[in-house]
């Protein structure tokens, strides 16, 4: 992953889940200097990094960084005194999930190699 992509999704991390413009992108990822000399410089890194999955797009030119799933999360009961409460009342047979509000974003600041999203795809 080259600073272009780097700064782009550090920039897009900062407001997880909001649609934003490549416009926009390009004027508040790598300073307002490069975009002076350049307003089109991050088209094809946004391409690129859409190409690779570590973005989403959206019908009108928006983009994101792509949310990771629930996987490997572990399911946790509320309390302990709950499980026991459920078990001894019968009313148990299955546990129950509590989805989160927001979805997971990655941490840009400690990258994989090469990757922006760590398990994409």
């Amino acid at each position: 992953m080259d600073a272009d992509e780097r700064a782009i999704c550090l920039y897009l991390r900062a407001s997880p889940g909001q649609w934003i413009s490549a416009t926009e992108i390009a004027r508040r990822a790598d300073g307002k200097r490069r975009f002076r000399e350049d307003p089109m410089w991050a088209s094809q890194v946004i391409l690129r990094l859409v190409d690779q999955a570590f973005l989403e797009s959206d019908s009108t030119g928006h983009y994101r960084l792509r949310p990771l799933g629930r996987r490997g999360k572990a399911k946790k009961w509320i309390s302990p005194r709950f499980r026991r409460i459920l078990e001894e009342s019968g009313k148990f047979r299955s546990t129950i999930e509590i989805e989160d509000e927001y979805p997971d974003f990655t941490d840009a600041t400690q990258l994989p190699d090469n990757q922006c999203i760590s398990g994409s795809k």
